[in-house]
């Protein structure tokens, strides 16, 4: 695990299925100040696209995603 980029909020989106954990970011974003780093943890594995395609479209920052023993760190910065 690295905590390279000490996230300032934590999504707990684990077990959730799709597309749950991105309509949990995106809920969680719009509330956020810019340069916030948001860490969001899922099972799911479509995720790891949904996620940054929707970055992408709504201009905030893709850090990293980690792949953990059982769920994913998806990191981003809001813009």
């Amino acid at each position: 695990m690295t905590d390279a980029h000490n996230p300032d909020v934590t999504i707990d989106s684990r077990d959730a299925t799709c597309p749950g954990p991105l309509m949990d970011l995106i809920g969680k974003v719009k509330n956020l100040d810019p340069g916030t780093v948001v860490e969001l943890q899922t099972t799911e594995r479509n995720s790891t696209t949904d996620v940054p395609e929707w970055l992408e479209e709504a201009g905030h920052d893709l850090l990293e995603i980690e792949e953990r023993d059982e769920y994913w760190s998806i990191y981003l910065e809001v813009n």
